[in-house]
């Protein structure tokens, strides 16, 4: 019989070779006194281990992503990256439960708790890929809340495989060691308004406690990383969303505010790509047209003034009437807005 100490290098090494770029261990113990998305036992009943691993985005697609250039080939890339976490945690769980060990693979996204108090839409993961990334060493967290890593930064995809089995847990990254210098970068390049720039959110696993900003009401990512709007304040540039309905100020309007978005965005033609999201109607696709915040996190601080720069200087997305995107600049924007029919301009802008 394999001693913990084996099956926890088995593991690493099982994952190691299929690509991934971190891999750490996590145990009930480890994760005691955490939020209930730590909650081992919540996937898997009798679990006492997790070994949380990262695969990487392609850089290059990510920069052309960024600067406007390319929307599908990212969006691709990060599917691909998703699906191959979701399959290499369930391989791992396949493996151990074949040989008489109980495991099981968790979703890399897209899973959530329906036992909470707004069921589905409270957005709550079944299981917390970034807190058991944090607490076993897999990465720190950045200002953002995003787990960036030693190489790779935030540009990253998590995956987790649970199991019964007893692991040797891995120790958090250095406190010391931590790149993230609060450049707040990722605040200035998200049009969301949802990070707090001087409250932090703590977390306490395992008798340490894990720090990031303080976020708003998640209604705003769901507004701009759903793709229903995505213009900045200023109103030079944009993510690849090419709507423009305004994020409000106060918290409690961020709900009826993305509720008018995704209906009145509805009629508009299809992009390319996309996916099914289980909190939307079954017949319409959404796209990945932000994530700025994770994708500006590189461990090389000049390397993330670049891709700010890229973000902010390549203009504003519109849509062509056959669902094409295209960057142009903010002037040029208002006048493909000003063309259009009042029933087609009011699928992108309330104005």
């Amino acid at each position: 019989m394999e001693s913990p100490k084996e099956r926890s290098e088995f593991a690493i090494d099982f994952l190691k070779s299929q690509g991934a770029v971190a891999v750490g261990i996590s145990t009930v113990e480890t994760l005691a006194g955490g939020p209930p998305s730590t909650d081992l036992e919540y996937v898997l009943e009798g679990a006492k281990s997790a070994v949380t691993f990262a695969l990487p985005f392609d850089q290059e697609k990510v920069l052309a992503y960024l600067a406007k250039k390319d929307h599908g080939a990212h969006q691709a890339d990060n599917f691909m990256v998703n699906n191959a976490a979701t399959g290499l945690a369930v391989n791992l769980a396949s493996y151990w439960s074949q040989r008489g060990v109980p495991s099981f693979g968790v979703c890399s996204n897209i899973v959530y708790r329906t036992d909470t108090p707004g069921g589905m839409l409270d957005f709550k993961p079944d299981l917390s890929h970034r807190y058991l990334a944090a607490r076993s060493g897999v990465g720190w967290f950045g200002f953002s809340g995003n787990v960036i890593t030693e190489t790779h930064g935030a540009g990253v995809i998590l995956g987790t495989t649970v199991t019964t089995a007893e692991l040797v847990a891995t120790d958090p990254l250095p406190a010391e060691d931590k790149y993230c210098d609060e450049c707040q970068l990722c605040l200035a390049s998200c049009s969301s308004g949802l990070f707090g720039k001087d409250e932090t959110s703590t977390v306490t696993m395992g008798g340490q406690d894990f720090s990031y900003s303080k976020r708003k009401s998640y209604r705003r990512c769901d507004m701009v990383c759903g793709g229903f709007t995505g213009l900045s304040k200023n109103g030079k540039w944009s993510t690849w969303s090419p709507g423009r309905f305004p994020v409000p100020d106060a918290e409690e309007d961020c709900w009826p505010a993305l509720g008018q978005a995704v209906q009145a965005s509805a009629p508009r033609p299809a992009i390319d790509g996309g996916f099914y999201h289980p909190a939307m109607q079954a017949s319409r696709r959404i796209n990945i047209t932000c994530a700025n915040c994770q994708l500006i996190c590189h461990p090389d601080r000049d390397e993330r003034k670049r891709r700010y720069q890229l973000i902010t200087t390549s203009g504003v997305v519109i849509q062509h009437e056959d669902g094409s995107l295209e960057a142009v600049s903010p002037e040029a924007a208002e006048k493909h807005l000003a063309a259009m029919s009042t029933e087609r301009r009011a699928t992108y802008t309330k104005d």
